[in-house]
């Protein structure tokens, strides 16, 4: 055993020698790490795992991160040729200023193939991305169902947190339907990441667009979800179809969730606009759309985050982007382009995903090829990557969120 000591006192000794080094030094030499060789680093002594794990290194680490790399997020599913079931694949690509969209990493270990969030097999196979937010990525249950089961996944760490069944269900508004929306996104105030279901029961009683929706908030910090006791500045409205996997119906921008809705009102039988949703003070208000000779075409209108504002989609005749070029003037939406399309709408119509950092548009073509479309000069390349009607883009930022949630998040 004597013989032993002197490789314990060795190894004392290096470990008090990292030890040693100023806390600032180690944090400016962790930054500048890639990922996994920062949570390599939890296992050299208690003292780097303590102060990786800490709060404020990982908020700080989101931020140097944010700053240094322009990623986006591609979720695809494509068919294995001899399986039903489609396979998820998860990539980031760097969206620089340059032409190409180099793979930077891929996600080969996602750990919910097939499941639900009970771990049920379903039909499609394919888990719905509701949203991400620094790192996290919100997945719910379910491509044609409204999502009961929810879990945020930090492929980056390797951690996810199956979250506890919300309120709100079938049972709980039966004998009637109930309409779905929800959302995904942070509380800056709080340093909280929040999961917001809107449940709309369609009873006898009254007609879609005309109840005010219940509201549930599930809080990464406490772990529960709870009700909206009186969202009294929530109209009465309803969320359009979620199971339209062709559009994207919230978008995270400025602290707050964005959903397309509609209500009824005397003058026009569906009156759709975006109900806005702050996460900080859980107050709601309106945006209204920008007026169209056809309102119809409302219902299959899209909502995508555009730089610090939104942008909304318009499927018809011709695809219409619109961008709110001044977030706090519900005046300045503006028509930035209109493609043609000799279709019926949804028939043909390109499908756009996502904006790049550059302002240039993600689309998706009929033949599921994903290409990117500058609005200035109208010029089109192509991606090289193909898609599918359950594809996924979105701008994503590499970080260690739920590497301190140990006791809450699972390792895989």
């Amino acid at each position: 055993m004597s013989d032993n000591l002197p490789e314990v006192s060795k190894s004392i000794t290096e470990e008090a020698l990292w030890d040693s080094l100023p806390h600032e030094i180690l944090t400016h030499v962790f930054l500048h790490l890639p990922i996994k060789s920062i949570i390599t680093c939890t296992s050299v002594s208690k003292t780097w795992k303590s102060l990786i794990q800490n709060p404020s290194f990982i908020s700080t680490h989101l931020h140097h991160s944010s700053n240094n790399k322009n990623l986006l997020l591609f979720r695809l599913c494509p068919r294995a040729v001899k399986q039903l079931k489609r396979k998820e694949v998860y990539a980031l690509h760097w969206d620089d200023n340059t032409t190409n969209f180099h793979q930077y990493t891929s996600f080969d270990d996602f750990p919910f193939h097939g499941q639900n969030g009970t771990g049920v097999l379903r039909n499609t196979g394919v888990l719905r991305v509701v949203g991400t937010c620094n790192g996290l990525i919100c997945l719910a249950d379910g491509i044609y169902t409204d999502a009961y089961y929810f879990l945020l996944w930090n492929p980056c760490v390797k951690k996810y947190v199956r979250l506890p069944n919300p309120n709100f269900s079938f049972r709980t508004t039966a004998p009637y339907d109930a309409v779905v929306g929800f959302g995904f996104g942070f509380d800056s105030k709080t340093s909280d990441y929040k999961v917001v279901r809107f449940v709309t029961p369609e009873d006898g009683d009254f007609s879609e667009g005309e109840s005010t929706p219940k509201v549930e908030v599930y809080s990464l910090a406490t772990g529960e979800w709870r009700v909206v006791t009186a969202p009294a500045q929530c109209p009465k409205c309803a969320v359009p179809d979620t199971t339209m996997i062709d559009q994207r119906l919230q978008a995270f921008v400025n602290g707050a969730l964005h959903l397309v809705c509609y209500k009824t009102t005397p003058e026009i039988r569906l009156l759709y606009f975006v109900l806005v949703f702050d996460l900080e003070d859980e107050v709601f208000r309106e945006i209204p759309l920008p007026k169209h000779s056809d309102m119809d075409y409302w219902k299959w209108v899209s909502i995508l985050a555009y730089g610090n504002s939104i942008a909304m989609i318009q499927p018809g005749y011709s695809l219409d982007i619109w961008v709110l070029k001044n977030y706090a003037d519900a005046s300045s939406w503006t028509k930035i382009i209109s493609l043609d399309v000799q279709a019926p709408p949804q028939e043909d119509i390109p499908r756009p995903k996502a904006f790049r950092k550059s302002g240039e548009v993600i689309l998706e073509t009929y033949r599921n090829s994903l290409v990117t479309r500058n609005l200035e000069t109208q010029e089109v390349k192509d991606l090289g990557i193909t898609g599918s009607k359950y594809s996924f883009v979105d701008p994503y930022v590499e970080s260690l969120v739920l590497l301190d949630k140990p006791d809450l998040a699972v390792t895989y």
